[in-house]
């Protein structure tokens, strides 16, 4: 198979001609590690969420109270690295290997300093971080050290999100995806030892997560430098000083998703906000329901990590229709993936829930908040991988601004709307409404945009 999927790739930047089954066997290819990647990152935070569980409903929300600000600074480095491997996705198409390469070399000192900034500001808010977010005593000590700590392990998910966005817009999923699936394990393996053996709790969750980061984000940028064949910096000269035309291109395609991921996560820290009120039960069932769900849309994600080789590839290689058969190609499979998961998750959410904490008053609000948003995951599926495809292609401006506009105007109205009549149930029927509608408008633009045209 990974002979095949290199030969159908080269024939993409050589302008050779692909079948229908040609163009699915690809996309499978690339889809299934990409999809087991993701699945095994969120059996990671399940298991680690049942380990953190097991020791009370206020250790869950300990954690879940700063959660969504630990996803604002891994969105900030995400973006930082898809601004640099996009353009080496259309370079890779343009069989442009030394461009390619000076890319992902200059990537590395760009990374370097925008991530230092990124840690000194995280550790610079870690005490007063709870209390902004309106927790209380009983979990504010957990929770700033929890942040504090995975905010001081920054550096290796830098290098760990930019060598493996690297690799997987020059061809290869299947290193990062088997990588990822080791670096859980590890996961598992540290921090049994340091919650459970070491006896540290919260703080043993967050010191395996940076050792497990830490040993695989070395290997990847050891396997990138050295053995792919597309990217390799072994032997070869070229400077790390990055250029302003290569700065501008990675800022060009990241800012917008830069703002966009920081505001839609300043919405979800919103939606915390108006979720701490209705106290530690709501605030766990919210982290653990959240975490729950993610075992159905993260193979949406997966499909999209293919997605944006395919589509950044092809536009490198100026294929425009074999893009946009492509971007369909993967969005529909996308859909398809995820109505199936959510029919499961539905059926199976009591089951997911009590894997997660033995606190019972927890488990069945949880259950009823997955089952409101399992209807909500075909239009999820259509965003997650509709917005990959916009992002291989370049096109990250109006799409960011949608993404923007159904975060604010729909789904955080409507939880601050339904919650104080509904609680909790309140806020995930407008999660499920916003994604719903997040799905169809971006439908429309991959069907009447001119997203091709970037």
């Amino acid at each position: 198979m990974a002979s095949t999927k290199d030969e159908l790739l080269l024939r993409i930047r050589e302008g050779g001609k692909l079948s229908t089954a040609e163009q699915l066997r690809l996309t499978a290819a690339l889809s299934v590690p990409a999809i087991l990647s993701q699945i095994s990152s969120i059996l990671m935070f399940y298991i680690d969420d049942a380990m953190v569980g097991s020791l009370g409903a206020l250790a869950t929300a300990s954690i879940g109270l700063v959660a969504t600000s630990l996803w604002l600074f891994w969105s900030v480095i995400s973006c930082i690295s898809t601004g640099f491997s996009v353009q080496v996705a259309h370079l890779v198409g343009a069989n442009d290997l030394p461009g390619a390469r000076s890319v992902f070399r200059q990537s590395m000192t760009a990374a370097a300093v925008l991530v230092v900034v990124t840690m000194l500001i995280g550790a610079a808010v870690a005490f007063p971080l709870p209390y902004w977010l309106g927790g209380g005593e009983d979990i504010a000590r957990n929770s700033t050290f929890y942040f504090l700590i995975i905010v001081l392990g920054a550096p290796f998910t830098m290098v760990q999100f930019l060598a493996a966005a690297m690799l997987r817009c020059a061809g290869n999923i299947k290193v990062p995806s088997l990588a990822n699936v080791v670096m859980c394990v590890l996961d598992v393996v540290f921090n049994f030892f340091f919650i459970f053996i070491v006896g540290w709790g919260v703080v043993g969750a967050a010191v395996g997560t940076v050792l497990a980061t830490a040993v695989i984000s070395v290997y990847l940028l050891w396997y990138a430098v050295t053995c792919s064949p597309e990217l390799r910096l072994l032997g070869e000269q070229g400077s790390f000083r990055p250029q302003r035309a290569i700065l501008k291109k990675a800022s060009d395609i990241a800012s917008p998703i830069l703002l966009q991921r920081v505001l839609m996560n300043v919405a979800q820290i919103v939606t915390t906000i108006i979720v701490a009120p209705l106290g530690a039960v709501a605030i766990a069932a919210n982290t653990l329901g959240i975490t729950a769900e993610s075992l159905c849309y993260m193979p949406g994600y997966g499909i999209g990590e293919a997605a944006t080789t395919l589509v950044g590839q092809s536009i490198g290689a100026q294929r425009h229709r074999l893009t946009e058969r492509f971007a369909w190609m993967t969005t529909l499979l996308g859909i398809v993936v995820m109505t199936l998961m959510g029919a499961v998750m539905y059926v199976a959410a009591p089951l997911m829930m009590a894997s997660l904490t033995p606190d019972e008053a927890v488990r069945q609000l949880g259950t009823e908040c997955l089952r409101i948003e399992a209807w909500a995951e075909p239009g999820f599926a259509a965003s997650i991988v509709a917005m990959s495809c916009f992002v291989g292609a370049g096109d990250t401006r109006k799409p960011a601004m949608m993404n923007l506009f159904s975060m604010w105007a729909v789904r955080v109205t409507l939880a601050a709307l339904l919650a104080p009549h509904y609680g909790l149930h309140g806020v995930w029927i407008g999660m499920a409404i916003e994604l719903t509608f997040r799905g169809v408008i971006f439908l429309a633009r991959l069907k009447w945009g001119k997203w091709r045209r970037i």
